[in-house]
Formats: structure tokens, sequence, C-alpha cells
């Protein structure tokens, strides 16, 4: 079957702890530079980071396959079903969300966090 996952192809959890940190760092330097020149009165508590963290890393990944950080570090979030068709962006928010509320370390199966599996998804290497 074309699309399938294999075992060898899922990514290490280092990998993608390396994407989430480059996107967060993105994600806090636009924040922080809104806030900088006016257009955000400020960045309580990082909310302002989390919410463009979660809006930026399901859009992308519904539009490009992956976060920033995921694109940047070689990884790609792909249907769980070996489907070919890209993750819709209801799952790439369902599973953004969960990333968000430091959902995926909880339980993995399958080399997959609880994250992929609300969403019915999966993160490959490149």
């Amino acid at each position: 079957m074309t699309g399938a996952v294999t075992p060898e192809r899922t990514a290490t959890w280092g990998r993608r702890i390396l994407a989430l940190g480059v996107d967060w760092i993105t994600c806090l330097a636009v924040v922080e530079g809104l806030v900088a020149v006016g257009v955000l009165a400020g960045n309580p508590n990082g909310l302002g980071t989390l919410v463009l963290f979660v809006l930026e890393s399901a859009l992308f990944t519904a539009l490009a396959g992956g976060s920033f950080g995921k694109l940047a570090t070689r990884l790609r979030v792909v249907r769980h079903d070996g489907s070919e068709e890209p993750v819709t962006l209801l799952r790439a928010l369902v599973r953004s969300t969960l990333v968000g509320l430091l959902v995926p370390p909880l339980l993995t199966f399958d080399g997959r966090g609880l994250h992929d599996l609300a969403a019915g998804t999966r993160t490959v290497t490149l």
C-alpha cells in the first residue's frame, strides 16, 4: 500500500522535542515582537505565545503537513490510516490543542502520543 507509514519512519521523541522547541521559540519571538511594536499590550503568562503556537501548528499541519518547527526539522504529520490525504484542519486543531495542553507525553502507544491517537495522526521523518 503506498503512503503506509512503516515503523522505521516514525519520528523519534528527541526530534519531535526539537521541532516543538523551534515552534515555541518562533511563536515567542513573534508575540514579543508584536508587544514591542505596540500591537499587543503584553504576553501575560505566555498566553499569546500558546494561542499563536496552537493556531500556527494547526494551520501549517493542515496546509503543509507539519508545523514550522516540524518542517524545519524534516518531520511531517500524516494520517495514521495510511491514507495519502492531508490531515484535516479539525484533526490538526485537536492535535495542536492537546500538544498545547501538554497531553502528548502522558502516554505513548506504537510511537504515538495521546495527541496523535486523538487526532488519528502520526509523526514521521521525511
